[in-house]
């Protein structure tokens, strides 16, 4: 299983990236975690929206995405909301609507902040946006880090075991979620080609009675 995650901060010091970061050392067993760096995607630009315009970052942003099994989202808290980064990555990676690469994409977000909150809110504001991309997003476990100076080491390694406990199993149950997802959208597959109607079958005869 493919998971690609990326942080809503760019900040080199930032607990978020961190976070990212030691979810793939507790990743399970089958899932990889690559991580995408969004300092590169410009910012959203309708004019630049189309195939041929759009920057080498953002092609590549939506490319990864569309080839990974689910995504994991690390998302900073700003003025009660995401960041800005994070919100212009997924504004650029909903186009277009009908073909958008987070078009039922499985999600799994975490967030770490130096306050008491956690970044509900910040996450929150996230689901709000992936209604409209019908992205399924992930309800429980939540991952919500607060005061992350008291988490993480002076390297920035996670080192609160309760907090990478929460870790370990929010990405269990995100490689649970995409399993049953991709069974389900299988079985939905399945039962539609044997209700699909044979060649010739489809009604009855020209003239015949009702």
């Amino acid at each position: 299983m493919n998971v690609l995650g990326f942080a809503g901060s760019l900040r080199r010091g930032s607990y978020n990236r961190a976070l990212l970061r030691a979810a793939v050392e507790l990743a399970p067993a089958g899932m990889t975690i690559e991580i995408f760096d969004l300092a590169a995607i410009p910012p959203f630009d309708a004019d630049q929206d189309a195939d041929g315009a759009r920057p080498p970052a953002v092609e590549e942003l939506k490319r990864r995405i569309r080839s990974a099994d689910a995504l994991l989202i690390a998302t900073p808290e700003y003025n009660y909301s995401t960041s800005g980064v994070l919100k212009n990555a997924v504004d650029w990676a909903s186009r277009p609507a009908r073909g958008s690469p987070l078009d039922g994409k499985p999600v799994a977000l975490m967030g770490a902040s130096g306050g008491d909150s956690g970044t509900v809110r910040a996450q929150l504001s996230l689901r709000h946006s992936f209604v409209f991309t019908n992205s399924l997003v992930l309800n429980r476990p939540e991952v919500l880090v607060r005061r992350a100076q008291t988490r993480f080491d002076d390297k920035l390694r996670l080192t609160d075991e309760p907090t990478r406990k929460f870790v370990r199993q929010l990405l269990e149950a995100l490689a649970d979620w995409t399993t049953r997802l991709r069974e389900g959208a299988r079985a939905l597959s399945a039962v539609s080609s044997d209700s699909a109607p044979a060649a010739g079958t489809g009604g009855p005869a020209p003239g015949a009675g009702t």
